[in-house]
């Protein structure tokens, strides 16, 4: 039977053409083929063990055929009170595994089991809409489940709860989440074991919290929604759903915004695959378009975008079809690009195929001046793991287990200074972390660089650590102080002409340059098709600086006469392929061979904060991280995995010299080769 489960209804709701791709090996699918790294990118593994421990004494219901699983879950649910595990669920065409299944007498009660985190008195509901788009397909979960249960067992009172990560919980235990462990069964499949015995303090507090959704199931019940160009009810909806998807019928495309992040896409690296396009198909039917016609830049590809919706209304589907209007393009006197400013940049060189580059060389030499030798690249590598490391710590508290850093002196010398890295089963590596980093930092006063605000907001965590920790921390002062000296942060202080509370940021001395800002007002490359991502941007300067294609196309980086690297040895960053400069992250080692190669890139790509809450950034490394923390992996790997995250981290911050390195060659130009 193709039954629609859970899953399924997910996708359904997101598009109902997608039920008709899923599951084809003809089409392109941009997700993860191991459905168990993204539970372990978002904790799901542990969080799934922990809730069982929360409701103990159940049966679980292992058997993956979907029959015998029912029958098994039939018997169990004749005794008068029971908690069933992974419960299987039938009607009709519809099909769901209950996370945490209870009855007591004739009352039934459903949980499912999220890593997603909420506050203790957070609402799922909006001002202006019934539930907030954040929420709504976490509501949409339950209220799928609570629907078929109540069809299937009309005799009970059925109640729908989330079980959430509680962020104002605080870990009971040391050591907690290495007592959930990852391993292989006898057919070579994952699976999570419990290792050591949990103890009553690792329960005595609970980081998870139940969450009363049948008032918002109601709400779903009540909605009404549109399906193929018309109005119907959510029941109706569920039947239309299970028979498209049971007959495998085609539902007519509708376009919309969410088409942006349509996994049915031929990627990159598959365009001679012979993989159909789903995305294509949809374009193709609805607006007769061509192959030629997905070769020009449309609006999904424009750099933050917030009139899809309007786009797509009036039928401007192509970068070339905006005018200034529809952008609401306002120009203003201040240094730099305006948002809409960049945005009409990236359509005019689309509409004329420009394909130079644009840099604002006046204001970047302004930037520039500013600065004080030597430069310092700094990156970082972090993790949130679902369930702390230490006590007292929230779900989700940051953990940055590495970091990379480049020096660029004055003379232009440049070299690899300094480097960290901590993968050590169950240590919170922050208080050492910030340690190693002040003594890279602080031998003088030059400006400091980061790539997007994640360095920052990762040092402002720490710091609220350090105030927060009871403990004895010799060096405390020193620490706080170094990061409150190179980052910025907002205060509440209350506004002296109006009395009310607003924020002020705050800058120290030594703030770091965001680079990520600068290449938003500065430079722009048609190659980057409106993504600022690092990843994006390294290849396209490579592509367009002929000094860093004539520098790093010979064995300088790692070599004895050349740029000193930790871990590079006569390393050639400039290799062609058709004429193009490869990327140089497609270079670097693999980090596990057990791993496809499409999730690898995957997972590695300047899209990875698309697979859940906690990954924002570095997603390949944080992955790295967990399976290091969580599965036994044997001495040589373990070592490989961390020379191989070391590389990685390494090139980030050659990344961001390398920017640098060319937007000097490109100013040099108008102000002289001393410059």
């Amino acid at each position: 039977m193709r039954y629609l489960t859970k899953s399924r209804f997910k996708l359904g709701m997101e598009c109902p053409r997608k039920l008709y791709y899923h599951g084809k090996k003809d089409y392109a699918n941009q997700s993860l083929e191991d459905s168990f790294l993204e539970a372990l990118a978002e904790g799901g593994f542990q969080i799934g063990e922990l809730a069982k421990l929360y409701y103990p004494g159940g049966y679980e219901v292992t058997n993956l055929d979907y029959e015998k699983a029912l029958e098994d879950t039939n018997k169990l649910l004749k005794k008068e009170n029971i908690i069933i595990y992974e419960a299987a669920i039938k009607h009709e065409n519809l099909f769901s595994r209950v996370d945490i299944l209870i009855k007591e007498g004739n009352k039934l009660k459903i949980i499912e089991v999220k890593s997603k985190s909420i506050k203790r008195d957070e609402s799922m509901e909006g001002s202006r809409i019934d539930i907030k788009s954040g929420w709504l397909p976490y509501v949409e979960d339950i209220a799928f489940q609570k629907y078929l249960v109540e069809k299937s067992f009309p005799q009970y009172e059925v109640a729908g709860y989330l079980l959430l990560a509680d962020k104002d919980s605080k870990c009971p235990s040391d050591g907690l989440n290495q007592k959930f462990k990852i391993s292989k069964d006898k057919y070579g499949r994952k699976q999570v074991k419990l290792r050591g015995e949990i103890s009553k303090e690792d329960l005595s507090e609970k980081i998870l919290i139940e969450k009363d959704m049948d008032e918002l199931c109601q709400v779903i019940y009540n909605k009404i929604y549109s399906y193929q160009g018309k109005e119907t009810s959510f029941s109706n909806l569920l039947n239309l759903l299970s028979n498209t998807y049971k007959d495998d019928i085609p539902s007519l495309p509708h376009i919309s915004r969410t088409c942006r992040d349509c996994e049915f896409k031929v990627g990159n690296e598959e365009v001679d695959s012979g993989l159909k396009s789903g995305f294509n198909e949809c374009f193709k039917l609805i607006y007769d378009w061509e192959e030629e016609d997905f070769k020009e830049d449309n609006i999904f590809d424009l750099w933050d975008n917030r009139r899809i919706d309007d786009f797509i209304r009036d039928e401007k589907l192509k970068l070339t079809d905006l005018t200034k209007e529809d952008i609401g393009y306002k120009p203003d006197n201040e240094s730099g690009l305006t948002r809409t400013e960049r945005q009409w940049l990236q359509i005019s060189k689309s509409r004329n195929k420009d394909k130079s580059y644009y840099i604002d060389k006046m204001n970047l030499k302004k930037e520039m001046d500013s600065w004080k030798y030597p430069l310092h690249f700094i990156d970082f590598e972090t993790a949130q793991p679902v369930i702390p490391f230490k006590k007292g710590k929230s779900p989700y508290e940051g953990i940055a287990f590495q970091f990379s850093h480049h020096i660029v002196y004055e003379d232009g010398s440049i070299e690899h200074k300094n480097q960290y890295l901590n993968t050590e089963v169950g240590v919170d590596p922050n208080y050492d972390f910030l340690r190693k980093l002040k003594e890279a930092l602080d031998k003088d006063k030059g400006t400091i660089f980061r790539y997007s605000n994640h360095e920052n907001t990762y040092l402002n965590k720490i710091y609220e650590q350090l105030q927060e920790d009871k403990k004895d921390i010799e060096d405390r002062e020193e620490l706080s102080s170094f990061i409150r000296d190179i980052t910025e942060h907002k205060v509440k202080i209350i506004n002296e002409a109006n009395g009310k509370k607003q924020e002020k940021k705050i800058e120290g001395s030594r703030n770091m340059v965001d680079m990520l800002k600068l290449v938003q007002k500065y430079y722009y490359d048609p190659c980057m098709k409106g993504s600022n991502s690092i990843k994006m941007v390294l290849p396209s300067v490579l592509n367009s600086s002929d000094f860093l294609k004539k520098k790093y196309s010979k064995p300088i980086y790692g070599s004895e006469n050349g740029i000193k690297s930790l871990n590079f040895e006569d390393e050639i960053w400039v290799q062609f392929k058709d004429g193009q400069v490869v990327d140089p992250y497609q270079l670097l080692p693999k980090l596990f061979s057990d791993m496809s190669e499409k999730d690898c890139k995957l997972i590695a790509s300047e899209d990875a904060e698309s697979f859940g809450d906690t990954i924002n950034h570095g997603g390949i490394a944080m992955m790295a991280y967990y399976r290091l923390q969580f599965e036994d992996i044997e001495k040589e790997v373990r070592s490989e995995v961390e020379q191989a995250l070391l590389k990685y981290c390494e090139l980030d911050t050659l990344a961001m010299v390398m920017i640098y390195e060319a937007w000097l060659d490109m100013i040099k130009y108008d102000y002289g080769k001393d410059y």
